[in-house]
């Protein structure tokens, strides 16, 4: 962490550095349609066909979107099978799809739902590349500057740079996202331009092809071929691109191409011959070598700007600072193309007005296109509220004369802004729509009640708070004793765990879940609730959207008359939706008063459960509790963990997770996978990071990760064991280690 002297506070009342613009003049330009809008081909493979409300939710949806309706909401109760019916509403509309969620962890599970659904189709996974993030930040107060701090993992900008290179070359396009998808990138048309594209039987001169790789930010490595990088031997350029798991071979008779081929990294086997090959950037901020110039003069004037404005100010400190940061990075970009935090001169790269947006993923997409907003009633407020955060902190990084004002232009999407680039077709789905999603379709939803199993929704039971606990005891009881478990909400971290720890000393097996919680500690808590290690969990905000658990039958809520975020409407629905994936089903409600959330939340419950008893009744339906592998359950779902081998024989098979491995990047290639049969508790290989783990073997590598008692990581250690082992020639043993490593991130 770095210090720098005491500075002049700026003054309130000075006129703002950036003027904000409308969203319509905000565009940082017009972009070309990469793809011609065709129909897109999508073929969905699934074991099973629509039932319940599903075929009439998709009808109704696909005709509303044939017949001019730009905006649509579908209301899916927990289990209906929405992800199914988005499927289906993608392959009728035939159009490059983007699916927005509000964390990864959703992101992740409705990529490998997707996957499986579309396994011939490109379905990628865009989300923050980021393992650990600390944004460049000063704080005037305490006179402290704070460096820009980030662990990028690499697996996730291998994927998000296939989803662009994915978006330009082909129509048959899914991408998951998670709100990364409104943060700047590059511009498409500079990564369009700079693709290199190779024909077999074309004449390229061999030092021209490596210039061009150079020039789209690939490194030459003749001894290591690592992601990113080339090398050369005589005629023949092999290329480990950076999106991709295996290699593209170039072979030249002379200045003729003569054959193109990709193989797999580790054997060297040719996988498949092409007749075309097209090598994306290795980085989505890329430059083209004869408009540096411009843009190193551009910066320059800014520069000059800035510093003349500083001067006036009688701010000497800052003038000396940004002038000394800002030529060092323009020298950087003179000579490589690159420097750090090159991010931050977005708007002067791209040749953009001030105050203008920078590029996003949307902008990839064209204009013909179909956007669905999962879990829409938290992921629009939370797009909305991504701006605000970012401005405030920039700004004070631009007063303090760390960044030039072209900083401020590089920043995620407004909501004003995000609203305007909405394609014509947009779906919103949740069990609980916003406000802002039945406005926008005019109070009109198509529901998606009856779920196929013909599950019910949960009986409610109300009970006053006083003797609360003696009432819970008692169903808890009656809960185990049928082999089923149970999940209680509080409003606090503390009475979590203490009413954790008043369930262990009454006799019964629980366990707390919390944000304090690790991700991998969480997933084994879920498991163990799943497996009976324990009956109980108690939790509170995590119970909500996205968990999977057909074993709990029972949900407590504890002061449900407690109005706000965790006891309105949505937020009750939603943790009572915990119990529907069991007919046992059934919510408890501790409360002394009927507030409007939850006279609002039982009446739609009821509702619902009455439609349902009537569709059931009507097809002759018994509901059943859904039924799910549980060794599903038993793995540390990666999203990566199946784009490793692409090298695959054509009768590949399911190994259990219904996951095909993912296509190339030529819309016509072909991939074969070796049969796999390693199960139990086998490490995963480099490339792999989904893998089951026997419950013993679980525990022990949980425990593995966790801190010691002084409170100090042990992450040193293993990183050094494992470079230890890497210089033995141990690679299993460094392979372990470096899983474990990464768990702690």
């Amino acid at each position: 962490m770095a210090r720098a002297r005491k500075t002049i506070t700026p003054d309130p009342y000075a006129k703002p550095i950036a003027k904000p613009l409308p969203p319509e003049k905000s565009l940082p330009g017009h972009l070309k349609q990469f793809q011609s809008p065709t129909r897109a081909n999508f073929e969905l493979v699934s074991p099973y066909g629509a039932a319940g409300d599903q075929p009439k939710a998709i009808e109704e949806l696909t005709e509303g979107f044939k017949h001019g309706e730009q905006f649509q909401t579908l209301l899916g109760v927990t289990g209906s099978g929405k992800t199914f019916t988005m499927a289906n509403v993608i392959k009728n509309v035939g159009k490059p799809t983007l699916i927005l969620t509000h964390n990864k962890t959703l992101a992740a599970q409705l990529y490998q739902e997707f996957k499986a659904f579309f396994p011939h189709n490109a379905v990628e996974y865009f989300v923050s590349y980021y393992d650990y993030f600390q944004p460049e930040a000063y704080i005037p107060h305490t006179d402290t500057f704070i460096e820009k701090d980030a662990s990028i993992n690499d697996e996730i900008d291998k994927l998000r740079l296939r989803a662009t290179a994915n978006l330009l070359t082909r129509r048959d396009v899914i991408i998951v996202a998670s709100v990364s998808c409104i943060y700047g990138l590059g511009s498409p048309s500079e990564y369009f331009d700079l693709m290199v594209r190779i024909r077999r039987g074309d004449v390229y001169d061999r030092d021209k092809i490596l210039h061009d790789l150079v020039r789209i930010q690939y490194t030459r490595n003749d001894f290591s071929l690592e992601r990113g990088s080339f090398r050369v031997h005589g005629d023949v350029i092999e290329i480990h691109p950076s999106y991709d798991e295996e290699g593209l071979r170039i072979e030249l008779f002379g200045d003729e191409v003569d054959r193109l081929v990709r193989f797999n990294m580790v054997t060297g086997e040719v996988t498949q011959e092409l007749d075309e090959m097209t090598i994306a950037p290795a980085k989505h901020f890329v430059t083209k070598e004869e408009g540096r110039a411009g843009i190193l003069q551009r910066m320059q004037m800014e520069l000059t700007e800035r510093l003349a404005e500083l001067d006036k100010e009688g701010k000497v400190l800052e003038s000396a600072r940004l002038s000394s940061r800002t030529r060092y990075d323009m020298e950087m970009i003179r000579e490589t193309g690159m420097c750090s935090g090159i991010e931050n001169y977005s708007r002067i790269i791209e040749n953009r007005a001030p105050g203008t947006r920078p590029f996003t993923l949307i902008d990839y997409f064209g204009d013909d296109w179909l956007l669905m907003i999962d879990e829409s009633h938290v992921s629009i407020p939370q797009v909305g509220g991504m701006a605000e955060g970012d401005k405030s902190r920039k700004t004070t990084l631009v007063q303090y004369g760390f960044r030039l004002p072209c900083a401020l232009d590089n920043r995620p999407m407004n909501f004003a802004e995000f609203e305007y680039m909405y394609p014509k077709q947009v779906l919103f789905v949740s069990a609980t729509p916003g406000d802002y999603e039945l406005t926008k379709t005019g109070g009109v939803v198509t529901e998606q009640i009856n779920r196929p199993t013909g599950l019910l929704d949960p009986k409610i039971e109300m009970f006053p708070i006083k003797g609360q606990m003696d009432v819970l005891l008692y169903r808890i009881e009656e809960v185990v004793k049928n082999g089923d478990r149970v999940l209680v909400t509080t409003l606090t971290k503390k009475m979590a765990q203490d009413l954790t720890d008043f369930f262990v000393e009454a006799g019964i097996r629980a366990r707390y879940l919390h944000s304090d919680i690790k991700t991998l500690e969480r997933h084994e808590l879920i498991r163990g609730l799943r497996t009976g290690e324990f009956d109980v969990l108690v939790g509170i905000n995590l119970l909500r959207e996205g968990l999977d658990l057909p074993e709990v039958s029972m949900v407590a809520i504890l002061d449900a008359d407690k109005e706000g975020f965790l006891r309105n409407y949505r937020s009750l629905i939603q943790t009572m939706g915990r119990a529907s994936r069991n007919v046992n089903g059934t919510v408890l409600l501790f409360a002394d008063n009927m507030t409007d959330s939850l006279d609002k939340a039982i009446t739609e419950t009821a509702r619902r459960r009455s439609v349902q008893e009537e569709f059931n009744k009507e097809h002759g339906i018994t509901p059943k509790s859904v039924t799910r592998k549980l060794e599903d359950d038993l793995r540390i779902n990666d999203p990566l963990g199946d784009i490793g081998d692409d090298s695959v024989d054509e009768d590949w098979e399911d190994n259990g997770n219904g996951i095909r491995p993912m296509e190339p990047l030529q819309p016509s290639s072909k991939t074969k996978r070796k049969k796999n049969s390693g199960k139990g508790t086998e490490m995963p290989s480099p490339f792999r990071g989904s893998y089951p783990l026997s419950s013993k073997a679980a525990s022990g590598y949980c425990h593995q990760v966790r801190h010691d008692k002084s409170g100090t990581s042990s992450l040193e250690d293993l990183e050094r064991q494992m470079k230890e082992a890497a210089a033995r020639l141990d690679f299993e043993e460094a392979a372990r280690l470096r899983d474990i490593i990464r768990g702690m991130e």
